[in-house]
């Protein structure tokens, strides 16, 4: 690309600004009563930004400028994280500021890392558009797995409202979005510099990344789903317990007669499966054998199949518990107890305390509930067999709350032959933010990515229904007590599995690839071949 006029200090200030409001923007929030969701605009816009931000930098000031406007953004996206340290874990207020600025230091990291790489890469002559969008999209998958991986609101899922980008999530998950949301942005940029200096644009770059995204739109409108079959009535209920009560004494028969009246009422709408949120259940099956049993007769009474969320406990030789993990439990519609699931991938600070023997001394886990000390997690996802009314098995996956953010993790159910999704979450955490929407969203693209329908029961919303590719065709409004029952169609697997199920993220380790191929390179051609690397 032709080089641009340098910046003055005041426009890439500017610029930055503009770059963290618009990632900000690129995501669901609610405001003024309504969920303005800019993705569909800012998706690209914010890209584009921030490559004009790092244009003409050398890689330390451009690590200065990444880590600052990423910085900014996520602790704006991450406001929610307040909610959840201080309504409800009781942390200091000071507490509840610091905690999303420090969590957004660690997004910000892949910020500064991704542009220092970036100018590195393309001042010595690596490719500027598809290195740019290979080395954003490396690092979005980096956020999946290092420290134990954060990967809210990585670039792609800002796109989920963009049908044929969806279908490209069956091959590549969601990473492919990301890539496409770059490309898009840096063609914007070169487009924006070329009328500013009133020049043609660069024809290489620019006619290359508009061939990219036209057969990445392409491919993706052209994914073919297989024909659903055998649907399963399925309801959903939102019990609208407060946080704040959630565990008291005083309201453990309150909360199980409002959960039993809301899934009575799914049962008369036709419902075959009730699925009750995260820890719906207000103690421990386990070790409360009435309350065991009360849920055995609520599915004898009804006819129907039952997945609730619980506390689960493991107990010593000496029948003292041992271990509590947050738990999906299968009772059949003759009330026996089938199948427990444990979640596998915990929350670090809200279900557990990495290093708990440093780090234990000072702090505790957020969402302790019933249990006073960190949960354990279970040994992998996998397919829980579930017992219908009319006789069938159907193996469905049962993500609970935090896993539905991990992309490899969600398609191991799929691979384990779920045939479709049940999504459990508890979002009272939230409150009335921009969480709730966001985590939506990311499950959307879950279901687009495996190819498998979402029945998504929340204590306090959002609940839905999702289709399988990725469309949200029915949700509840936020804290309100609801219920919804629609058909869930299951997914003929493991045959016809999408790409995505089959092979994983081969899309996003090519992109690491082809970032160690333009550093080999730049490495290759020495110096800085200019003073202005361009996206």
């Amino acid at each position: 690309m032709a080089d641009a006029a340098p910046l003055t200090p005041r426009a890439r200030r500017a610029l930055g600004g503009a770059a963290a409001a618009a990632l900000f923007a690129a995501f669901p929030h609610p405001i003024a009563g309504r969920v303005v969701d800019g993705g569909f605009v800012f998706a690209w816009i914010a890209p584009a930004l921030f490559l004009a931000a790092l244009r003409g930098l050398p890689p330390r000031r451009a690590a200065l400028v990444g880590l600052a406007v990423w910085w900014v953004a996520y602790a704006a996206i991450l406001h929610w994280i307040y909610v959840v340290t201080v309504t409800y874990g009781h942390a200091h207020p000071l507490v509840g500021v610091l905690a999303p600025i420090a969590l957004a230091l660690y997004i910000a990291a892949f910020g500064a890392a991704f542009g220092a790489g970036h100018v590195w890469m393309t001042s010595r002559g690596a490719p500027p558009i598809l290195s740019a969008a290979a080395l954003w999209t490396a690092l979005d998958h980096a956020r999946s797995f290092v420290f134990t991986g954060f990967p809210w609101a990585t670039l792609g899922y800002a796109q989920h409202q963009n049908d044929a980008l969806l279908g490209l999530s069956s091959i590549t998950g969601v990473y492919g979005l990301s890539f496409a949301s770059v490309v898009g942005g840096a063609l914007l940029l070169e487009l924006a510099t070329a009328w500013r200096e009133r020049r043609p644009p660069a024809r290489v770059e620019a006619f290359g990344a508009l061939a990219v995204l036209i057969a990445m739109h392409g491919l993706g409108a052209s994914v073919s789903r297989p024909p659903a079959v055998e649907p399963v009535r399925v309801g959903v209920v939102q019990g609208n317990i407060d946080q704040g009560v959630k565990w008291s004494a005083a309201w453990i028969e309150r909360t199980l007669a409002h959960y039993e009246a809301l899934s009575r009422q799914a049962v008369a709408e036709g419902a075959e499966l009730v699925v009750w949120p995260e820890t719906a259940v207000p103690g421990a099956l386990e070790a409360e054998p009435r309350l065991r049993a009360r849920l055995s007769a609520l599915a004898r009474d009804t006819g129907a199949a039952f997945v609730v969320g619980g506390v689960g406990m493991a107990f010593d030789a000496h029948g003292r518990p041992s271990a509590y993990y947050d738990s999906a439990y299968h009772f059949d519609a003759q009330g026996q107890l089938r199948d427990r699931y444990d979640k596998s991938h915990l929350v670090p600070f809200g279900e557990y305390i990495p290093f708990q023997d440093l780090l234990g001394r000072f702090l505790t886990a957020v969402a302790r509930g019933i249990a006073r000390v960190g949960v354990k997690p279970g040994p992998a996802p996998r397919a829980v067999a579930v017992a219908l009314p009319d006789g069938r098995e159907v193996h469905l996956g049962v993500a609970i709350c935090y896993e539905l953010i991990f992309p490899d993790l969600v398609r191991r159910f799929a691979a384990d032959g779920g045939r479709a999704l049940l999504g459990i979450t508890n979002d009272a955490w939230y409150g009335r933010t921009g969480a709730p929407y966001q985590f939506l969203a990311i499950t959307a693209l879950r279901a687009a990515e495996t190819g498998l329908s979402v029945a998504r029961a929340a204590n306090t919303g959002v609940s839905a229904f999702i289709d399988g590719e990725g469309r949200v065709l029915e949700e509840t409004p936020l804290f309100e007590s609801a219920h919804l029952v629609a058909d869930l169609p299951l997914h003929p697997a493991p045959r016809e599995a999408t790409f995505y199920v089959r092979h994983g993220d081969v899309f996003a380790w090519s992109c690491w690839v082809l970032c160690l191929v333009s550093v080999a390179i730049a490495r290759a051609r020495g110096a800085p071949m200019r003073n202005d690397p361009r996206p």
